[in-house]
C-alpha cells in the first residue's frame, strides 16, 4: 500500500495527523455521536501505538547504537505503513487479551479509516477490508415478560418528586423504547402530552437524527404527575434547577446516564429480582412486547431509530424462542407423555 498525498514528512501522512482528521470528518460531516467518535479514538490510538512500537523496535534493531548513546529518532509512523502485515500483527497482538467482539469493533475501526482515505486518494487501497473478522456470537436481546415490566413500573410510588420522576423515566424506557443516552438529553420541550391520544416525545439520536415517537396513556400520566412536583428537585443552597432538562437530580442538575443505570438496576432487583437489569433491557422489552402484539418489524426499525432492519430482526428471534417456551408449557400435545 502506498501513500499518494504527501504529509509533513517525508514517509507522508503520519496516523497520528490521519486519526484526528477522520475524527474531525465523523463529527462535522457525519455527525456520529460523541460515544461513537470516543470508541473510534479509543481504538484507533491504540492502533497508532502499536505501529509506532513497531518502529521503534525495527529501528533500533537497524541501527544497534554503541553502548551509552541515544536510540536513534524515529519519525512518526505514517498511513503508508498500514499493510496487512502490520495489521495482521495487531490482531495477532490483540487476540492474547481482547474478546472476539472487541476486536472484531477495532478491526471495523481500521477499515473505516483506511476507507476515508482510500475516499480521498491518501492510500491506494484498503488493506483493513483484508483482514478475516473473528467470529462473534451477539447474544439475543435480554428482555422482561409483561407481568415483570409491570411490576418493575409500579415499584418507584409517588410519595416525592424523586420517585415520580423515576417511574416516569421507567415507563419512558419501557413505553417508547429509548436509549440511555436519548433519554437523559430530553427537554422539556421535547415531551407534548396533548392532546393525551397524539402525545410524543422528540428524540436525538445517534448521529443527531430526529425522530417522533409516540408516548402511551401510562407514560403521559407518569410524565404529567412527575412535572407537577419537577420544581422540588433544585439545589438546596440556590433553589436554582437545569431550566431545560426533563429528567433532574435531586440537586437540580440534568439526570445523567451513570444514575439513571443505578435506578433501573435498583427497581430491577426490587420489582422483577433483576439486580442485572439495565436501560437497554427495557428497550429490548419494549420491540419484544410491541413485536408479540403484531407491531410492523419496519414500524418498530422507526420507532427505536435503528439504521438497519437488521438490528430490529434480532427481536424476531426472541419473539419465536419465546413462543416456543409458551408452547412446550401450554399446549397438550407439545408435553412428554408419561409411560403407559
Amino acid at each position: 500500500m502506498h501513500a499518494r498525498r504527501s504529509g509533513d514528512q517525508p514517509g507522508g501522512t503520519t496516523l497520528e495527523d490521519a486519526i484526528a482528521r477522520f475524527l474531525t470528518y465523523l463529527t462535522a460531516e457525519r455527525r456520529s455521536s460523541r460515544h461513537t467518535v470516543d470508541a473510534y479514538r479509543r481504538d484507533l490510538e491504540q492502533l497508532a501505538r502499536f505501529a509506532r512500537e513497531k518502529a521503534d523496535a525495527s529501528a533500533a534493531r537497524k541501527a544497534a547504537p554503541a553502548r551509552g548513546s541515544a536510540p536513534p529518532a524515529v519519525e512518526a509512523p505514517a498511513v503508508e505503513g498500514l499493510d496487512v502485515l502490520l495489521l495482521r500483527s495487531w490482531l495477532g497482538s490483540l487476540a492474547r487479551t481482547h474478546a472476539p467482539a472487541s476486536i472484531a469493533r477495532k478491526v471495523g475501526a481500521a477499515r473505516a479509516l483506511l476507507r476515508y482515505l482510500e475516499r480521498r486518494g491518501e492510500v491506494d487501497k484498503n488493506a483493513a477490508a483484508q483482514l478475516a473478522l473473528p467470529k462473534v456470537r451477539r447474544p439475543l436481546p435480554t428482555f422482561l415478560d409483561v407481568d415483570a415490566a409491570a411490576e418493575v413500573m409500579e415499584i418507584p410510588g409517588d410519595d416525592t418528586a424523586e420517585a415520580l420522576r423515576d417511574r416516569a423515566l421507567l415507563e419512558i424506557l419501557y413505553g417508547a423504547g429509548l436509549r440511555v443516552s436519548e433519554l437523559c438529553g430530553l427537554d422539556l420541550t421535547h415531551v407534548e402530552l396533548q392532546p393525551a391520544d397524539r402525545a410524543s416525545v422528540r428524540v436525538v439520536g445517534k448521529g443527531d437524527k430526529e425522530r417522533l415517537v409516540p408516548l402511551g396513556s401510562h407514560a403521559v400520566g407518569a410524565v404529567e404527575r412527575y412535572l407537577a412536583r419537577r420544581d422540588e428537585l433544585a439545589d438546596p443552597k440556590t433553589g436554582s434547577r437545569d431550566p431545560r432538562a426533563l429528567f433532574l437530580s435531586r440537586r437540580g442538575a440534568r439526570l445523567g446516564v451513570r444514575r439513571v443505570q443505578d435506578i433501573v438496576h435498583r427497581y430491577g432487583a426490587l420489582g422483577a429480582g433483576r439486580g442485572d437489569l439495565h436501560p437497554h433491557a427495557l428497550r429490548h422489552t419494549c420491540a419484544t412486547h410491541l413485536l408479540d402484539g403484531g407491531a410492523d418489524l419496519r414500524a418498530i426499525q422507526k420507532l427505536l431509530g435503528h439504521a438497519s432492519l437488521a438490528t430490529t430482526q434480532r427481536y424476531t428471534h426472541v419473539s419465536i424462542d419465546h413462543l416456543l417456551k409458551v408452547y412446550d408449557a401450554a399446549h397438550p400435545m407439545a408435553r412428554k407423555r408419561s409411560p403407559a
